[in-house]
């Protein structure tokens, strides 16, 4: 509370900073005269004893706690800065660790590929990484982290578990958007593996929902054709290189004009969960088909 001095019938307040200064200066002043001068000797030595020292006392004391307390704070700073610099590392290796993870299994997968792909070793081959695809739950379309830059080119097939895809439909430097063939709008000239026999496979995502895509106008008059045969890539084939898995026979129905079948295959991949393909660098029209 500020002291209140009258002066002339009117009253002031003396603000608080000027009587902690004045009482600061009294107090230097005091210990100047204490260690250069006798004042305090004698009859002033016991005034001296009973309000200077221990106001002395009482100052020393203040500044040394303040002082702890100062010493105390720059040690609580420091350390609140060194908790955020280590929770930060903390978080940098957490993310390092995630990203070594997931590179270390999509290398245990391109792994896997490159050794189920042993039918297709004549074709040179480059693994990618699926970087995003469209809404559903299937990667009916998908982009990889792989462009032209890399040799990548429209119509390329793409592989995944020894199995066919689909094909490159659009291509960047460093980006390439792949159809998968459970597209609605793809088409596959297939080939039963047993029989020799061709047919068309044509994606339906509807269909897909209960794990299988169509095929049809298999004309196979002997019935050499069961349920469990495998259906490759044919070699009349416009887009797709000859004698890639597509998947197999599920069912067969004869069609309504008696001279074709038709029925469901089950896909060689799952258009589920997919993380990274192998593109064939290679094209159709390349190898004289």
């Amino acid at each position: 509370m500020s002291p209140i001095i009258k002066r002339r019938g009117e009253e002031f307040t003396l603000p608080s900073k000027y009587l902690l200064f004045i009482l600061t200066l009294l107090c230097i002043g005091t210990i100047v005269i204490t260690f250069n001068t006798n004042l305090f000797t004698g009859p002033l030595n016991s005034f001296a004893g009973i309000f200077v020292v221990p106001f002395q006392k009482g100052i020393t004391t203040v500044g040394t706690y303040m002082r702890e307390t100062s010493d105390k704070l720059s040690s609580i700073t420091k350390l609140l800065e060194e908790n955020e610099r280590l929770k930060k590392e903390i978080d940098d290796l957490t993310i390092q660790n995630t990203t070594l993870e997931q590179e270390k299994y999509e290398l245990t997968e391109l792994r896997n590929m490159y050794q189920l792909d042993g039918p297709y070793e004549q074709y040179e081959k480059v693994g990618a990484r699926i970087i995003a695809k469209d809404a559903g739950n299937w990667y009916h379309s998908f982009v990889i982290d792989k462009g032209s830059d890399d040799g990548l080119a429209i119509d390329m097939n793409v592989m995944a578990n020894g199995a066919l895809v689909g094909r490159i439909i659009d291509v960047g430097p460093d980006w390439a958007k792949v159809q998968s063939i459970i597209a609605d709008n793809a088409s596959v000239s297939g080939m039963v593996l047993a029989s020799s026999d061709n047919l068309i496979v044509s994606g339906d995502l509807e269909l897909y929902k209960q794990g299988f895509i169509r095929f049809s106008k298999l004309v196979d008059d002997v019935d050499k054709v069961s349920i469990g045969d495998k259906v490759v890539t044919s070699n009349i084939s416009d887009k797709y290189l000859p004698g890639i898995l597509i998947g197999y026979i599920s069912t067969i129905d004869d069609d309504s004009n008696n001279l074709t079948k038709s029925g469901t295959i089950t896909p060689a991949v799952d258009f589920e969960h997919m993380n990274v393909v192998l593109v064939l660098l290679e094209l159709k029209k390349d190898i004289g088909d």
